[in-house]
């Protein structure tokens, strides 16, 4: 797990810790000492910490005049024991949100297991983000399964093409693109 790093393709183009609107916004990396991790396993040093101990994020993009960030997890979302979804909530999602973001597209394809617990949190996402939307892109199979057990389907758009979308091949303007039209397509 330590050589899965976040992607770095656009890094020439956004870094969360240059970002002043970031919440990493100055936050400094090793490459070299690896300290958080995911079961035992340790995790890359790129991977941001958020307050839970199984689950990091990426903010790998973020525009604030289109309104949209694209974030990358690795670990374990543990909503029933580590109560994730509130530290993500809270501590990436609504400076986000606070300034501008309404659009998130939530990569999950390292994401190795979901645990659910209360909604009222993914609830509160959803009524931030107003006319945005939340697209939940190449989550595992039975991650996704339960996402369906915890009714997340109501605030998460996922599945049909969303879970085999090969979203590396784009740039991420175009990336904002094919999903707020597959998003488009679907609120209609």
């Amino acid at each position: 797990m330590q050589e899965l790093e976040p992607f770095f393709r656009w890094r020439d183009i956004y870094q969360s810790e240059e970002d002043p609107s970031s919440p990493f916004y100055e936050r400094e990396y090793s490459e070299f000492e690896f300290t958080n991790q995911v079961y035992n396993y340790l995790i890359h040093p790129q991977w941001d910490e958020f307050g839970s101990p199984t689950l990091y994020v990426k903010i790998i993009f973020a525009d604030y005049l289109k309104g949209f960030a694209v974030l990358e997890f690795i670990g374990e979302w543990n909503d029933a024991i580590h109560n994730d979804i509130m530290f993500l909530k809270r501590e990436v999602i609504e400076p986000l949100n606070l300034n501008g973001i309404d659009k998130f597209i939530l990569i999950g394809e390292n994401v190795l297991n979901y645990h659910s617990s209360d909604d009222s949190y993914y609830e509160e996402w959803f009524q931030d983000v107003e006319d945005g939307w939340i697209a939940a892109i190449n989550f595992q199979e039975h991650v996704l399964e339960e996402f369906r057990k915890a009714n997340l389907d109501y605030y998460l758009n996922f599945g049909g093409e969303l879970d085999t979308f090969n979203w590396r091949k784009f740039n991420p303007m175009q990336l904002y693109s094919e999903v707020q039209n597959i998003m488009q397509h679907r609120l209609e």
